[in-house]
Formats: structure tokens, sequence, C-alpha cells
């Protein structure tokens, strides 16, 4: 499915080819699930932009990681003996 969304780093369209149906855009836009559960397919970088409107070159340049990198990242926690 073609998906359209407004970057709001640069405020320009950008349209990406997204591996969904119809009924899942329709269940995510009119909030009946988190979209991790709605999209369970689909990449980070592919939900971010959903979500966002930010493309994975937008994210890279902005936070020179991808998201997919960074969720990784996030949910690394220490452990109690500093490991």
């Amino acid at each position: 499915m073609l998906v359209t969304r407004k970057s709001p780093f640069s405020g320009s369209p950008h349209t990406r080819e997204i591996p969904c149906e119809e009924y899942q855009m329709r269940q995510y836009l009119t909030g009946q699930g988190y979209i991790q559960d709605i999209f369970p397919n689909l990449s980070a970088d592919d939900r971010e932009f959903i979500k966002t409107g930010i493309t994975p070159e937008e994210w890279d340049a902005t936070f020179n990681t991808p998201p997919a990198a960074w969720s990784r990242t996030v949910n690394k926690s220490p452990t109690m003996d500093g490991e």
C-alpha cells in the first residue's frame, strides 16, 4: 500500500510502499491498538514512517542512527550487578 506522510523535519510529503493491508491502516488511524500490534510484520523504519512521516534517510541525517538500532539500545537495561 502506498502511504504518504508529511515529514516534521523537512515539511515535505514522502510516499513509501508499505507492506500492509487497508484494514490495518484503518485500525491504526482510528486508534484501535498499538502500532507494533497492528503492524507486527513491519520494520521499525516502516512503523516510524507511518507514525511520524520521517523517512529512514531523514532519521539517519538527524540522529546518525536508524530507528531500529536506536530501539535495540533503548531496550538494553543494566543488571543490578552492573554487567
